[in-house]
């Protein structure tokens, strides 16, 4: 075939859109839609640091979750990322792992991201061996390669060639840098090109029938237990009725985030040891607890952005500020043996995030962790102490909102594990919560009988009182006259809420509106105002640039 031909062939075969090639065939033998995410099988990227792996897993997910950086020398990715892929009818579990070096010395990260792989690839249904075609055949592709054969031998691997768009222009590059990539032994590659989509199509046909194997299994197993399971399940109307729960876990670096997420999840599902700053992506998982979803977000150490700061940990600051504005409880984790040491509870960067958790309406929950750092006849005076100034100072730190729950664990020993998930499955319930008008007026009545007015004659009169919306809870208070609510008496209001239906520990905002005037005529006029307190929840809404504090 010649190089014109060779060409055109490729490109017209890429080039080919899913739904022209899919509505010629007969409907597929399954609806990957309707199949739980926990079923779905399981598809991990490997290959030598820097080919691309996150750059198709963002392809795949059809989102840029997974950050991606050009770093020869250093490792972006050091974790297990998980998302749903999206190809064409397919869907199914994707995972981006960490480049693999077969040299990395005993006890190192690498090392240690080698053998992590190793057990997530057990649990695993297909793989993708990806491989840089630009860079041609690599010695440590090899090593990779050597290395599947070694701890996967009963998976076959799909053999992908990234970074091939270029290939397509040059004579005979493409032919040449497959016949080259052959030799690892694992057939022909696939030619892709993760940034551009070059090659989806084909990459489509190769996982298509490992996949729908997969499912057809399944779906086999599922279909001989299902008269003996059938009186068992539950009914869809319960499941409906719990929602997922966001929560993100976050803290200065080396605080102990992602023991405490391998606690929660009772797996070792992220890298952790003494190194600071080992987290990079913010990891997302997904887990049950008690019938209830929970999405479970692993963020990297908080610092502060400076402009000097650039590359990956300049991503992963970026990241994790996103992922404390997606969360609905946010986890603030401490250290035990810092507190002591330090004689204070917070520093600035953790005073940053409990301020901007509560601005943004989120739930907080307060974690120190390492508490297993202070037990000992020499630390026993410590351990007291420290659980009864971390609430006093967190009070202090953020007055605005009483009551957020402060809870003392050991990540590393597993102690307190279900008390942070039953608090914080309390905490979102609570922000959760739904007021009827009626209960709100009643209660209206009684507590304003209480307040204490300094002019008597000019307090404002509350026609009613209603909540529009949750998450957090919102309410309007609809004054008549021309006397508006002051901050004393909103903040009256706000502690009577929190007292008489449990709500402390959340961030609760109370506005105030005008109700409509007659004027002489008859005709109604109408005018609105807010009160203070509406605009300081509007500033709220500040924009999405670097939070900048001055040094406390």
């Amino acid at each position: 075939m010649s190089n014109s031909n060779l060409f055109l062939f490729f490109w017209t075969r890429t080039r080919r859109s899913f739904c022209t090639n899919i509505t010629n065939k007969p409907p597929p033998p399954f609806d990957f839609t309707k199949t739980p995410i926990s079923r779905l099988p399981t598809v991990i990227i490997l290959g030598r640091p820097n080919v691309g792996k996150s750059a198709l897993f963002n392809r795949l997910i059809r989102r840029r979750e997974a950050l991606v950086y050009n770093t020869p020398d250093d490792h972006v990715t050091r974790d297990i990322r998980e998302g749903v892929a999206k190809l064409g009818h397919l869907r199914f579990r994707v995972l981006d792992s960490a480049g693999l070096e077969a040299e990395a010395t005993s006890g190192s990260i690498l090392h240690r991201t080698a053998s992590f792989t190793a057990n997530v690839l057990a649990t695993s249904h297909s793989l993708l061996f990806l491989t840089d075609a630009r860079a041609g055949l690599h010695p440590l592709d090899q090593e990779v390669g050597k290395w599947l054969r070694r701890n996967a031998p009963q998976i076959k691997p799909i053999l992908v060639m990234n970074k091939s768009e270029s290939l397509f222009d040059a004579d005979d590059s493409l032919a040449s840098a497959a016949n080259e990539m052959s030799r690892l032994g694992f057939g022909d590659p696939i030619a892709i090109s993760a940034e551009t989509g070059l090659g989806m199509h084909d990459l489509f046909l190769s996982l298509k029938p490992v996949l729908e194997d997969y499912m057809v299994s399944l779906f086999n197993d599922e279909s001989a237990r299902e008269d003996s399971c059938s009186d068992e399940t539950s009914s869809p109307e319960a499941d409906e009725s719990k929602l997922p729960l966001q929560l993100a876990i976050v803290g200065r670096p080396n605080v102990g985030k992602s023991t405490l997420l391998n606690t929660l999840l009772q797996e070792d599902r992220v890298l952790v040891g003494p190194e600071a700053g080992l987290t990079r992506d913010a990891i997302r998982t997904q887990f049950e607890f008690q019938g209830r979803t929970i999405y479970l977000v692993d963020t990297a150490g908080w610092l502060q952005r400076t402009k000097l700061e650039k590359g990956a940990s300049s991503l992963s600051i970026m990241q994790s500020r996103k992922s404390l504005l997606r969360a609905h409880i946010i986890a603030l984790v401490l250290d035990a043996d810092e507190i002591v040491n330090a004689k204070r509870s917070m520093k600035h960067a953790e005073v940053v995030i409990a301020r901007r958790a509560v601005e943004e309406g989120r739930g907080l929950v307060v974690i120190v962790n390492k508490m297993d750092l202070l037990r000992g006849k020499d630390k026993s005076s410590s351990y007291e102490q420290i659980m009864e100034v971390v609430q006093k100072e967190i009070q202090t730190v953020i007055p605005q909102v009483t009551g957020i729950p402060v809870l003392f664990i050991s990540a590393l020993e597993g102690r307190g594990r279900t008390t942070v998930l039953h608090q914080v499955i309390d905490t979102y319930e609570k922000w959760c919560t739904r007021l009827s008008t009626a209960r709100l007026n009643r209660w209206l009545q009684k507590v304003m009988s209480r307040h204490s007015w300094k002019d008597q004659a000019a307090q404002p009169k509350i026609k009613y009182f209603t909540q529009v919306k949750a998450r957090p809870p919102t309410f309007v208070a609809f004054v008549r006259g021309k006397a508006r609510l002051s901050d004393t008496d909103i903040r009256f209001l706000t502690k009577s809420l929190k007292d008489d239906f449990d709500l402390g520990g959340i961030p609760i905002r109370i506005m105030q509106r005008a109700i409509a005037k007659k004027d002489g005529s008859g005709t109604t006029k109408s005018f609105h105002s807010v009160g203070r307190v509406a605009e300081r929840i509007k500033s709220d809404k500040r924009e999405r640039g670097d939070l900048v504090e001055s040094k406390a």
